[in-house]
């Protein structure tokens, strides 16, 4: 495990098996910046199913090192003002190797708004204030899961009712919220009906690309 102070020397830069690393998972490409891939999900959700994968070859986020933090935190607050503009607040989540199908790290982002996560359930094992945080629990524990939303970040131990209890009240609300399909569906039955959705959020994305900073000037002299 790296710290996060320095890149790892023992990171791959790329595996030849891996289907982000090739790009073969990746649906379409927003934004690239020197770390990072912004793209949507090939199998999304919802509309707006946003996936933000390090460039490099790391299992996980909390093997990321803390150098592309501040490149990471731009790309979310980037996502962040995409969806409140066109959709709802994110939502962000990672599997952390746990029931992960892709080994490349990759954080989620759904326009869910408002979760109806409770803390008073327990069900999370530490609150999150920063990316050494989720770094710290990956070296000492090795696989966890992740959930932020507009409030709180969360780590859940990977046990599978914490799990269960997160993609009831959480994924399956915030899917039907968004006037999606309220049962769990399978990734091809996903890839399917998906690229409509697809190929909407990137007409929303280009939009916002072109309003840009002229936007944000306007907004703000409102």
């Amino acid at each position: 495990m790296q710290n996060g102070n320095h890149l790892s020397v023992n990171a791959e830069t790329y595996d030849r098996d891996c289907t982000f690393c090739q790009h073969s998972a990746i649906a379409y490409i927003l934004k690239e910046t020197p770390h990072f891939l912004l793209a949507a999900d090939y199998a999304p959700l919802v509309e707006g199913h946003i996936l933000i994968i390090p460039r490099r070859h790391y299992t996980c986020y909390g093997d990321v090192p803390g150098e592309l933090d501040a490149e990471l935190f731009a790309l979310k607050n980037e996502v962040r003002q995409f969806f409140t503009r066109f959709y709802a607040p994110p939502v962000f989540w990672e599997h952390g190797i746990f029931r992960q199908t892709v080994f490349h790290a990759h954080l989620h982002c759904f326009p869910f708004g408002t979760t109806r996560y409770d803390l008073n359930e327990g069900l999370h094992s530490q609150v999150v204030t920063s990316q050494e945080d989720i770094r710290r629990w990956h070296a000492q524990h090795g696989q966890y899961f992740y959930m932020e939303d507009a409030s709180i970040a969360l780590l859940f131990a990977p046990e599978m009712e914490r799990y269960l209890g997160i993609v009831k009240n959480v994924f399956l609300r915030g899917i039907a919220a968004r006037g999606g399909k309220s049962e769990w569906r399978p990734p091809q039955q996903r890839i399917i009906e998906g690229a409509p959705l697809i190929k909407a959020m990137i007409v929303k994305w280009e939009t916002f690309q072109q309003q840009g900073v002229n936007y944000a000037h306007e907004s703000s002299a409102r």
